[in-house]
């Protein structure tokens, strides 16, 4: 569904499951960063049911006041006091005013993340920066490379209009897909004199309709140019759109066409998309989960149309490309790989079960590697890519590989809760370039903290440069549970992919009893895990994170009132 405000056109034309909704409720929206006002908006309405029967979105919806106790001997009082907040610009999260650091991410109030990524000091007001050693060494090898050819150069596609794509209204906190996101990974290059200065820009262009066409239907190409029309407008509760956001998805899907195409023809080397809003949940129909078009989809259709039969896309983003499977599930020219938090279905967005392989003469082309819990990190990731990832796509030889690299599996990011750092993401970038002569093309998802989005980005960029990770991890030793994973998936993808019979027969000799051992001592600690960690809803777990810092202070507040 879309929602759509302060336009006037006819949505009959566009899609029935199109609706226009009025902006008011009768609830004034507060749209600053520096207060939040702990009172009852909606004054003398009750709810009938507790805490613990509410949904996340009703809890959204009702903004935080769970309080079962009758309020009224404390009113006006309650309608007139506020408590000073500042939103942290690194996870978004809400903090008390007194505060000097974030207390999820510990990012100094005036961090300088903004201007310098990565390498500003998360300690230290905005001018300070950690290393500028980096900064001087950067700056250094990147005149060097000004006299390298073209063709052997790491491309980079950004363009500052795709900053325009943000959220008209913010809600209780701001929205985690941000045009922050682009700004702390474009500083953090140029601070370390990576881009510009190493690699070369392309001109951004948006994608035609026709270039859509091929992995979209009308429905979505139309839907999404109708948010142009409107000043706000979502395509579902947390995927918003302005009046620029059909442009800037459009250039987003241009330039990633343009460095497929670019560097499968030999006019570059490789290449990173510095492009939002995302695009992995995108599908033949519909917009959801903060994307509009699918960037790889479309990555992939420019490859094949400049001379690649076979394209793999290799999806390492925490949540699963739901999207991208659909448009090609049914497809043997193109092998879709994702690793992603799925725990049973319970993780946004309940997709990409290791059982769901492909379909329609497709089998065996949708590999699907589901952690079953929150924390998974390099060991479990570079255990996948071992065992799993490179066997298949080796056999499978592409002629052009894609990584729809979402860095919200990263060590701090407030969505995914799991442990990649940057070193691991380096290590998986290395191995990926032995595929397809090196023909490798990066395209940016998501990851929603800036300090954890805009180091590994950089990682990811100096592995293709040429350098190498900062360490390369060997004989790793996963989790019980992410073997279990590995194994589950060698064993139905050992059905389609024969080099896998002796990898799985092999795990099973050597780890076999390491992971039975594991589903003897969780059924006694099953309930162990917070509630919190489990849940995986992108918007609504960022909101109930926030939440309990505003509902302890009105506590403290009215106590105070009381004395």
């Amino acid at each position: 569904m879309i929602v759509l405000e302060g336009g006037h056109t006819d949505h009959r034309s566009v899609s029935s499951t199109m609706q226009v909704n009025g902006l008011g409720n009768g609830v004034t929206e507060n749209n600053g960063h520096d207060q939040v006002v702990v009172t009852d908006v909606t004054a003398g309405k009750k709810y009938s049911g507790t805490h613990e029967d509410m949904t996340l979105e009703e809890m959204y919806a009702n903004d935080g006041d769970f309080d079962d106790e009758d309020d009224s001997d404390w009113d006006p009082l309650e309608n007139h006091i506020t408590v000073p907040t500042w939103f942290c610009v690194n996870c978004t999260l809400v903090n008390l005013d007194g505060a000097i650091y974030c207390h999820i991410c510990g990012e100094h109030k005036e961090s300088g993340i903004l201007r310098h990524g990565f390498l500003a000091s998360s300690l230290h007001e905005a001018d300070s920066v950690t290393n500028k050693s980096l900064e001087h060494n950067g700056k250094s090898e990147a005149s060097c490379s000004q006299s390298m050819a073209p063709h052997k150069l790491t491309a980079v596609g950004f363009d500052e209009r795709m900053l325009l794509h943000s959220e008209v209204e913010m809600k209780s906190h701001p929205h985690p897909e941000r045009p922050d996101r682009l700004r702390a990974i474009a500083a953090s290059l140029a601070t370390a004199g990576i881009f510009p200065g190493r690699c070369r820009s392309i001109p951004a262009r948006e994608i035609t309709r026709e270039e859509l066409l091929m992995v979209h239907s009308d429905e979505n190409i139309n839907s999404v140019q109708l948010s142009s029309q409107c000043v706000a407008s979502y395509f579902t509760p947390d995927t918003y759109a302005n009046k620029d956001s059909a442009l800037a998805a459009r250039l987003a899907a241009g330039l990633c066409a343009d460095l497929a195409s670019a560097i499968y023809s030999g006019r570059a080397k490789n290449g990173f998309a510095l492009v939002r809003p995302p695009g992995h949940h995108a599908g033949v129909k519909h917009a959801m989960g903060f994307c509009l078009h699918n960037n790889a989809a479309v990555a992939a259709s420019a490859a094949q149309a400049a001379g690649a039969k076979k394209v793999l896309i290799l999806d390492w983003d925490v949540h699963h490309g739901n999207g991208t499977q659909e448009i090609y599930e049914q497809n043997k020219t193109v092998l879709y790989v994702s690793l992603h938090r799925h725990e049973g279905g319970k993780f946004y967005p309940g997709t990409g079960a290791a059982h769901e392989f492909g379909s329609m003469g497709g089998e065996g082309y949708c590999v699907n590697v589901p952690w079953s819990r929150g924390g998974v990190g390099d060991n479990d990731y570079l255990f996948a890519f071992e065992h799993i990832v490179l066997p298949i796509a080796r056999e499978f030889a592409p002629d052009f590989t894609i990584i729809s690299a979402g860095f919200d599996a990263a060590r701090g990011d407030p969505l995914g809760c799991c442990d990649v750092t940057p070193v691991g993401y380096a290590q998986m970038t290395k191995m990926l370039t032995s595929l397809s002569k090196g023909k490798l093309l990066v395209i940016l998802e998501g990851g929603y903290n800036l300090r954890s989005i805009s180091s590994s980005a950089t990682a990811v960029i100096k592995v293709l440069l040429g350098e190498k990770p900062e360490s390369m991890m060997e004989n790793v030793v996963p989790s019980k549970s992410g073997l279990r994973t590995v194994l589950d998936v060698l064993k139905i993808q050992n059905n389609f992919w024969p080099i896998l019979g002796p990898i799985f027969s092999d795990l099973q000799s050597r780890w076999g009893s390491y992971a039975i051992q594991e589903i003897k001592k969780k059924k006694k600690r099953r309930f162990v895990v917070p509630l919190w960690w489990k849940l995986g809803r992108k918007k609504f777990l960022h909101h109930t994170l926030s939440e309990q810092l505003r509902l302890n202070a009105r506590k403290r507040i009215k106590s105070s009132l009381w004395l």
